[in-house]
């Protein structure tokens, strides 16, 4: 089982930047791709980046060109740097598989708040 724990989140106000990191348990970025999702209040949780294993990565339209998604395979982390952020960016991040649909489980996410 891989467990993923999520951090680098924080208070940002419109148009500054964050850098996510996502660790991992144990190696798996030699298998396994990765996804970036977010859920904001009252809203459905959204995949909005995903690297594959062989480093390809996709965005979201709300995040193309503001986000960029990243991996450090020694150090079994992913990374998430946010740039522009926006306030309809304000959510939970979380890290997981980059299939929802085989997504088994969540970890607790990171706090991002865009706000003045």
């Amino acid at each position: 089982q891989v467990q993923f724990v999520e951090s680098g989140g924080g208070l940002v106000q419109p148009g500054g930047s964050l850098r996510l990191s996502c660790a991992a348990s144990r190696s798996f970025f030699g298998i396994y791709g990765m996804g970036w999702y977010r859920q904001a209040p009252g809203k459905q949780r959204e995949l909005v980046a995903i690297i594959t294993s062989a480093g390809i990565t996709n965005y979201a339209d709300s995040v193309k060109g503001r986000f960029t998604i990243s991996r450090d395979s020694a150090k079994n982390t992913v990374y998430l740097q946010m740039n522009s952020l926006k306030p309809e960016d304000t959510a939970v991040y979380y890290c997981n598989k980059p299939v929802i649909s085989t997504v088994t489980s969540w970890g607790q996410g990171t706090q991002v708040t865009v706000s003045s």
